[in-house]
């Protein structure tokens, strides 16, 4: 292991790099990983890259999965529940039967249950390929909503048709009512088991002495142990992880202190980012074994290609489709949040580019590689390597023609922006404002209690007073939050320049530059 180091830190090196290069070049990164993956995969002289079919769900799913659900706001979810519902469950086993039914009818020696097992693996939309298209172009928050909620809760619903199909592969048999109470018990259990967890979690977190690295430590901790029990207990592992993390999510500010939500959310942003470089990476540098299995099992490239193409075009139509229902079904029960109704023109073609928004990536890629080698009888698993080969065309194709096309088609049509929508801005000015009134009538009331002596408390007070006087105060212009930051960069070279000084020790230096740094990042995001 200790001969392939130098080469994972090349991996991580190069992932850094080609998200700089992503970024100036205005495109979202894992186009990019991709490609870098698959020029580096065929490379003479590289360490073979070999990743463990039963170790792939556990390394990079819980983490992946915990980090979006503490992401993303349970209160727009709960806002847009029935698409979100109807996107993440039923679009994904449309897309699946018919990838099932399409395949075992095109493809030779394709099995229904091995049509099943392909459709759950390529059914799901990747969050991480949609967010890093997403940092280029303006979506309304409605729509990022139902986006990213789809992407968590599909996850859960495409691997459970790709469990039962596996066991449908190996055994050759499937019962329907067996099959029932199992979906049951693994979605009942998987959320079950994820709250009751998470609330524990909680309660450690609560009553153990915990400082912020011990915090953090635990938060790693967490998604790997909901995962865990869940798949221990036959449930889903992946809603265990999705319920627990809104969980806890949801009641952040009861258990975690500023100092551990601070760095807690610095830590996970890096570890998330490289564990999502290296699964891009691996999706381009596991091609050349999948074509060798390809060509040992006597499957012309040319076809195997082809059997992608048609996939990949049959997932775009299925999403397509499905984004017309959508529209249709929510014309029909409840036509009053439905955008765009004094634009009919606008209103028809926004079905069109949300169904254009569905890349693959992360899951499928860790769902195809978690296909065993070999049945319980000990023969290969039939078909392994063109389904393995079918995959990664359909994330190479969905990556390079949505997603390179996708930030232009949506920044011309300008379908995803809603004029009814309250601009960040203005949105920050209320709730500001909100708290301007709420602060002042607190320091009133303790004045009149007489608890307000203290001299800076009652300039608080005038403050506060002021910037309710002068609401455009409350917000620094583009100009002064330059200039301040300029001071604070001033601050902060003074305060270093002080560690000659032998009177302040380094430590203290430290702790003032860290506050100095706090400033900096609130001011930014002001």
């Amino acid at each position: 292991m200790h001969e392939q180091l130098p080469f994972f830190l090349a991996l991580i090196a190069a992932i850094v790099l080609l998200e700089m290069l992503a970024t100036k070049l205005r495109v979202a990164y894992p186009v990019l990983l991709v490609l870098a993956g698959l020029a580096l995969g065929f490379l003479p002289g590289l360490p073979h890259v070999r990743v463990d079919p039963n170790l792939i769900f556990f390394i990079f799913l819980p983490p992946l999965l915990f980090e979006a659900a503490w992401s993303i706001s349970f209160k727009e979810m709960k806002k847009w529940w029935r698409i979100i519902g109807s996107f993440a469950f039923l679009v994904v086993l449309f897309s699946a039967t018919t990838v099932a039914l399409l395949t075992s009818y095109f493809i030779p020696g394709f099995t229904l249950a091995l049509g099943f097992l392909l459709g759950g693996i390529v059914s799901p939309p990747d969050a991480v390929s949609t967010g890093a298209i997403m940092r280029f172009v303006r979506i309304s928050r409605n729509t990022s909503t139902i986006l990213e909620g789809e992407s968590l809760l599909n996850d859960a619903s495409s691997l459970i048709i790709f469990r039962f199909a596996l066991v449908a592969v190996g055994t050759g048999q499937f019962i329907v009512g067996q099959a029932a109470l199992s979906f049951a018990w693994m979605v009942a259990g998987g959320v079950g088991i994820g709250l009751l967890c998470g609330w524990l979690f909680m309660q450690a977190h609560k009553r153990l002495p915990t400082d912020a690295p011990s915090d953090i430590a635990l938060t790693l901790i967490e998604p790997y142990f909901l995962y865990w029990i869940a798949e221990q207990l036959h449930s889903s592992g992946v809603l265990a992880v999705v319920a627990g993390g809104l969980f806890l999510s949801n009641h952040r500010l009861q258990f975690l202190s500023s100092e551990s939500r601070i760095r807690g959310y610095s830590f996970w942003e890096a570890f998330v980012f490289i564990l999502n470089g290296v699964v891009f990476m691996l999706i381009g540098l596991q091609l050349p074994e999948i074509v060798a299995g390809l060509r040992a099992n006597g499957i012309p490239l040319g076809t195997a290609i082809g059997y992608g193409v048609l996939v990949t075009a049959v997932l775009i139509i299925t999403r397509i489709i499905s984004s017309y229902a959508a529209l249709i079904a929510t014309l029909l029960f409840r036509p009053g949040v439905m955008p765009n109704r004094n634009n009919p023109r606008r209103m028809w073609r926004l079905p069109l580019l949300l169904g254009w928004t569905g890349m693959r990536g992360v899951v499928s890629l860790a769902a195809a590689l978690a296909i065993p080698v070999t049945l319980n009888n000990g023969s290969a698993f039939p078909q392994r390597n063109l389904i393995l080969f079918i995959t990664f065309m359909v994330i190479l194709l969905t990556l390079l023609v949505q997603g390179l096309t996708l930030p232009g088609l949506i920044r011309r049509t300008k379908l995803f922006n809603s004029g009814n929508e309250t601009s960040d801005e203005e949105s920050r000015l209320k709730l500001r404002n909100k708290l301007a009134h709420f602060t002042v009538d607190v320091l009133k009331e303790k004045k009149e209690q007489g608890q307000l002596h203290d001299a800076h408390l009652l300039r608080m007070l005038e403050q506060w007073e002021h910037k309710l006087r002068q609401p455009e105060n409350m917000a620094l212009t583009p100009d002064a939050k330059k200039r301040y930051i300029d001071l604070l960069e001033k601050q902060r070279a003074f305060v270093a320049s002080l560690n000659k000084d032998t009177e302040i020790d380094e430590v203290t230096i430290r702790w003032q530059i860290h506050q100095i740094d706090l400033e900096e990042e609130r001011i930014r995001l002001l």
